[in-house]
């Protein structure tokens, strides 16, 4: 009996031994449960929240918050004279509040500080009609600031200020911008201060949205806000590549759809306001009109590039030249128009007083005409 036991007693030993090693060393061998003898293998993070591999933006946002500035305009807004004034008996307890005199209305937005002699990039309506402007920099000083042009068409404006030592923002790559890359909104929602918000590009070359006359805006999901117009888009290096513009929503606040207009365009129209006062840009007096599937299966087109001219102005450039409503217009110096958008921004980059060759579709066939480009007035919405 005690041979027995003390055999008894070894196998258990051994065996607990085996057991242990299998469990340690090959622990999927002893899975029972699990879907067909599968097993889920759950990765764990060896960082905590905060680690320096997870990423902040402090830097990008440190070297760019220095150069947006808030905007604070005032206006004189002219009340409507109450017709009772006329009245002796209520002059006489009302006395002159209803008798029209000015009052002051003011607004707020937001800027950026592109070159240290004090030039400053904002919305043109977050500056029009003002009486007077204000800018406040981040380090609290406060200056008065005068318009040096601006530009409806795509709704930008240039201000000036005379101060020392200003910081100015660093110009990035627009062009090189990617759906999904991370970009900061920086200015003043809702007068509250200058605040940083984040988030990607949504999409890119956005048009047809009835906001400028030139559209090609960078949309993002960055929280921007009523205040926050004229502000800084930056990349993750804080560089510039779009100033705030305008926002879809449906309650005022921001629901994730944010449009800022190219640092590439911006650019272009702040180095002809600083050379000229002002921005100009090519006309041909046409009215232009989307191709759409069933307007191009009736031309017996391909497909739907190209615009439809709608109309043309009497003695105008386009007149002048040749063309006719009903032309296609396919091409523009040799560059592809793809639809209306894309002509109108093709055609203002043409030089007034210049010849240049369009290609049109006409009678199923191809036309090439030369035209002398025209000066585009102003503002003249909506039409080329």
């Amino acid at each position: 009996m005690r041979k027995l036991w003390l055999i008894f007693a070894q196998a258990a030993t051994i065996s607990l031994a085996v057991l242990f090693v299998v469990s340690t060393l090959r622990p999927d061998l002893l899975s029972f449960g699990g879907r067909n003898g599968s097993v889920v293998t759950i990765r764990e993070s060896q960082h905590g929240v905060g680690n320096a591999e997870i990423g902040s933006y402090s830097t990008a946002a440190k070297k760019s918050m220095g150069a947006v500035v808030n905007i604070f305009t005032s206006k004189d807004v002219k009340t409507q004279r109450h017709p009772f004034m006329d009245d002796p008996v209520f002059r006489r307890f009302f006395g002159d509040q209803f008798d029209g005199e000015p009052q002051r209305s003011a607004s707020l937005g937001s800027g950026v500080i592109v070159g240290a002699e004090g030039f400053i990039l904002t919305n043109h309506h977050v500056i029009e009609a003002a009486d007077e402007i204000e800018i406040a920099l981040a380090d609290g000083r406060k200056l008065p600031a005068r318009v040096v042009g601006t530009d409806p068409d795509t709704d930008l404006a240039v201000l000036k200020v005379d101060g020392k030592d200003l910081p100015s923002i660093t110009f990035g790559q627009s062009d090189n911008l990617k759906v999904g890359d991370v970009v900061l909104a920086i200015g003043n929602p809702f007068g509250v201060g200058q605040t940083v918000t984040m988030g990607i590009v949504s999409a890119l070359g956005r048009s047809h949205l009835g906001i400028n006359t030139f559209e090609n805006f960078i949309q993002t999901d960055a929280a921007i806000n009523p205040g926050n117009s004229g502000g800084a888009l930056v990349d993750a290096g804080g560089n510039l590549v779009g100033v705030n513009s305008a926002i879809y929503s449906r309650s005022g606040g921001s629901m994730g759809i944010g449009f800022a207009i190219p640092v590439s365009i911006a650019r272009q129209v702040f180095d002809q306001i600083i050379a000229t006062g002002s921005v100009t840009r090519g006309w041909i007096g046409v009215e232009v009109q989307d191709l759409t599937p069933e307007l191009a299966e009736s031309f017996k087109l391909p497909n739907t590039e190209g615009t439809l001219i709608a109309g043309v102005l009497k003695n105008g450039p386009a007149d002048r030249g040749g063309i006719r409503p009903g032309d296609i217009l396919v091409g523009v110096e040799g560059k592809p128009v793809t639809d209306s958008s894309s002509m109108l921004n093709l055609v203002a980059a043409l030089q007034p007083g210049k010849q240049a060759t369009l290609r049109l579709l006409r009678n199923g066939g191809e036309v090439k005409l030369k035209i002398t480009v025209g000066k585009r007035p102003r503002p003249q919405r909506r039409a080329e």
